[in-house]
């Protein structure tokens, strides 16, 4: 044998039948029958069964999470006992080693399952270890495919890639929910969102996009509210209305694709169903997705639904998921744009409808019962985007950098973001968007449950 043997990963060994190989990575499970010792052993690429004889004094006692190097001879599988349930399930490693390289303590549950049956609490508690499981680790490789098929969309539309601060000098949008920090001695605050800097950017680049965090210091613990979240933003210059509505659902559209073309599997074992982008416009084209005023929206709820909702500000929730409903049935399609909230319900840089000032050019895209992206076009004129922040009751002074951008030229111009845990949670039907999050933040934790932190230091 070779003194030295360079790495191979788990799915190469397919092509590797009869050659001695090297892999590393974690043990799943292990199963001793005495004179043999049968190992699943799964790195980055796969998982793959591994042949020890339980005899040999080179065979380590081991457990799930041990990381191990095992260096052996891939061979075919026995007919009778191949795994047609994964890629590799025709071949297996017979063990010459078996190194390890770092042993795990005894799991605190059992993560053999094909789901992992435990309370939100104890998911997060052990955070770092329960998101190696199959399943939750699959969330977040649908998650992936969702940012590649939204940069791939931005890049498409021509826009460049920036990236925005998180610390400023004031709210984003006004109102009281911002997280205040000490920034040496004076007040700064943490971004409720990008959106100040991502249209400063739009004279200098004219077409933007940006992956940020955004902060909401919102004291509310629901199953869709997180408050560090992140945003996938889009602006643009030298656009109007129609055109942005046209944008914004071609930009979810081709998200949505990219993660059924490269998730497929994913979304089964979830049990999510084909994503319906609308009936089609014409014969072989692309879905159409249905379009409604705030008004008209209303109108199908009372109805379709009865509820009269027809002078309210905003949908409720309820609101959103019948709307959802409607427009899977009406139009074949999971999605849904409304149009035209009022004015007085959106920030202040948000474009009143000139035809009618009450309500304003702006929008919100609902997605299997619950809105995922909202924008508007801008104001673009500088004494009206003033006008607009003195009339909020909000002090100009706050505002100076952001204003420049608007006396020195700023094209007419839009944008739109999504929530790119509420995207995930939705797509795979996920009941707590804190599953959608790596590591969620909200009212009750930050890494772990802040009650807990409380008890510590009581303790100490």
């Amino acid at each position: 044998m070779q003194a030295y043997m360079d790495r191979t990963l788990i799915l190469d060994c397919k092509e590797k039948v009869g050659k001695e190989v090297k892999i590393c990575g974690w043990v799943v499970t292990g199963r001793d029958h005495g004179k043999l010792v049968f190992l699943d052993v799964l790195d980055r690429s796969g998982v793959i069964q591994v042949l020890a004889s339980g005899a040999d004094k080179n065979v380590p006692e081991l457990r799930p999470q041990d990381v191990v190097c095992v260096t052996g001879t891939v061979n075919k599988r026995p007919q009778n006992l191949v795994n047609k349930n994964i890629p590799t399930g025709e071949i297996e490693i017979s063990a010459e080693t078996i190194e390890v390289l770092s042993k795990a303590q005894e799991l605190p549950f059992d993560m053999g399952g094909k789901d992992l049956d435990l309370q939100l609490p104890t998911l997060l508690d052990f955070r770092s270890l329960t998101l190696r499981h199959p399943k939750l680790k699959s969330i977040f490789k649908v998650q992936a495919s969702l940012l590649e098929g939204f940069r791939q969309a931005a890049l498409d539309l021509d826009c460049t890639e920036i990236v925005v601060p998180t610390i400023v000098a004031g709210a984003t949008e006004g109102g009281a929910e911002v997280f205040k920090i000490d920034y040496f001695g004076r007040k700064a605050y943490l971004s409720q969102s990008p959106q100040l800097y991502k249209q400063m950017l739009v004279p200098v680049y004219e077409r933007v996009f940006t992956i940020a965090k955004a902060y909401r210091a919102e004291p509310s613990v629901t199953t869709r509210h997180l408050t560090e979240s992140t945003q996938l933003d889009i602006e643009i210059g030298f656009i109007e209305f129609e055109d942005l509505l046209d944008f914004l659902e071609a930009v979810a559209v081709k998200m949505l694709t990219v993660a059924e073309e490269q998730c497929g599997d994913i979304l089964s074992e979830f049990g999510v169903e084909k994503i319906a982008f609308g009936s089609p416009r014409s014969a072989g084209g692309a879905g159409k997705i249905p379009r409604l005023t705030l008004r008209e929206a209303q109108e199908i709820i009372f109805k379709e639904f009865g509820r009269d909702n027809r002078n309210e500000k905003d949908l409720t929730p309820q609101d959103e998921i019948d709307l959802c409903q409607w427009s899977k049935d009406k139009h074949q399609s999971d999605f849904v744009t409304i149009t035209h909230f009022p004015t007085s319900a959106k920030p202040f840089y948000t474009m009143p409808n000139p035809k009618n000032p009450e309500y304003s050019l702006s929008y919100d895209l609902l997605f299997r019962g619950v809105e995922i992206l909202s924008g508007s076009q801008r104001i673009n004129d500088y004494q009206q985007l003033l006008d607009s922040i003195k009339g909020r009751g909000m002090n100009p002074d706050n505002f100076q950098l952001y204003l420049q951008a608007f006396q020195y030229g700023m094209p007419p111009e839009g944008g739109f973001s999504f929530g790119l845990e509420r995207v995930t949670m939705h797509v795979l039907n996920l009941s707590n968007i804190r599953q959608a999050s790596l590591f969620p933040r909200d009212m009750e934790r930050v890494d772990i449950r802040l009650s807990q932190n409380s008890n510590r230091k009581s303790q100490n």
